[in-house]
């Protein structure tokens, strides 16, 4: 039987482990408690990476508005100056340099005296030629008389006839003799008058390839072979490639002007004075000539300008920044955000080229949303995220939040904070 001693001892340790329990269990519901905030937070950082990398699937693009053009202006396209006359100069004989009298930036006038070439072998050749006509004219002298005697012994019988015959015919050969070396000296002095190089008409001397000493050949054999290079430069032409859809406006003597970098401000008058009636297959533009007064030489050839042709075009036209299109096998491309956030591939017209910026015919409007910079990979209907930046063609715009997802032709423009 347990004692009363006994039974105080057991309810005295069972004190003891109780509290020892209680303990235990509080560290184990604490674990348990931390491990799932830990399985809760894992797998929402799962989550997260998993929204992050779906989200970075989807190609961020910038875009932009055209920019609408003035509803009338001037039809400007870019221009190269040409002089009115140009030639290459080339000896048409040979010999060495012997003295050059213009050089570079000399204005000249027609008939004169550019350069002088030594020609020894020409001047022997001639003075062989001389000779022989010399010895020519003798011989048919000599056959003259001949002749002139047997005609006269032919009345007395003195000869036959056969022998008078034999001596016209060998005066008529002599006489063909002299008019072969006759020929024969007018070429070689014609070659020898070669040897001074003259200026075929007004002009500037652009270029002078000789000096004294250079062996000159004959013909334009290459350009080594070139003396000079003469231009005219009053007037002046300029070529411009007008775009097919303004060539019917196109016709000879509508005003021009030019406009030059160099002379801000100024404006050089002038006149179209023909076209080239037919468009070309590559460029499908019409080319076009405008002449231009250039008394001052202010104007030089192989420069450039924007040439202002006085017809005007109306109605709306857009502009776009070249970095906005692409380039395909299919053609020229620009890239379209529609309100659904869905890229599409969009043809064009191209107009007049600005260099930095190119003219819209057609394939786009004004509240377009296109595309700055669309990468290569970009595939027609593909889904992109959106961010409106500020257009390199226009000033500037008041700071304002771009209007959200919506449907017709709002932006689908999403600001980042």
């Amino acid at each position: 039987m347990e004692t009363e001693a006994t039974k105080g001892s057991e309810a005295v340790a069972g004190r003891k482990k109780s509290p020892l329990f209680a303990v235990f269990f509080l560290v184990i519901g604490a674990l348990i408690v931390l491990g799932i905030i830990l399985i809760v937070q894992r797998r929402a950082q799962y989550q997260a990476l998993a929204n992050e990398t779906e989200l970075a699937a989807v190609p961020t693009v910038a875009v932009i508005h055209p920019e609408v053009e003035s509803g009338e202006e001037d039809l400007v396209l870019p221009g190269t100056l040409n002089a009115y006359v140009e030639s290459p100069i080339y000896a048409r004989t040979n010999g060495y340099l012997k003295k050059w009298y213009y050089d570079i930036g000399s204005n000249v006038k027609k008939g004169d005296l550019l350069a002088d070439i030594d020609t020894p072998e020409v001047d022997q050749e001639l003075g062989q030629a001389r000779a022989d006509l010399n010895t020519a004219q003798a011989n048919v002298q000599l056959s003259e008389i001949t002749a002139a005697r047997y005609s006269d012994l032919l009345k007395t019988d003195g000869v036959s006839k056969q022998e008078v015959d034999n001596a016209m015919g060998d005066l008529a050969a002599k006489r063909a003799m002299v008019q072969s070396a006759e020929a024969n000296v007018r070429r070689l002095e014609d070659l020898e008058s070669f040897k001074r190089i003259y200026a075929p008409f007004n002009g500037y001397i652009t270029q002078r390839n000789i000096d004294i000493g250079t062996l000159i050949n004959a013909g334009n054999g290459g350009t080594s072979q070139q003396l000079f290079y003469l231009a005219q430069t009053d007037p002046i032409r300029v070529y411009v490639n007008v775009p097919e859809a303004y060539a019917p406006s196109i016709r000879a003597g509508i005003n021009a002007y030019l406009e030059l970098t160099q002379y801000p401000g100024q404006k050089f008058q002038g006149k179209v004075v023909r076209s080239a009636n037919a468009i070309n297959l590559s460029t499908r533009t019409l080319l076009t000539e405008v002449d231009v007064p250039n008394a001052a030489g202010q104007l030089l050839p192989g420069g450039y300008a924007q040439v202002h042709l006085d017809v005007k075009v109306t109605g709306q036209r857009l502009q776009v920044p070249v970095n906005s299109l692409l380039f395909r096998s299919e053609g020229l491309r620009a890239v379209v955000v529609d309100a659904n956030h869905h890229a599409h591939l969009q043809t064009l017209t191209i107009g007049r080229d600005y260099g930095v910026t190119l003219e819209v015919l057609n394939g786009l409007n004004a509240d377009d949303w296109i595309v700055l910079n669309p990468p290569d990979s970009l595939n027609d209907g593909e889904e992109v995220h959106v961010k409106q930046v500020a257009n390199p063609m226009a000033a500037p715009p008041p700071a304002q939040n771009a209007p959200a997802r919506a449907g017709g032709n709002a932006a689908p423009v999403e600001k980042k904070p």
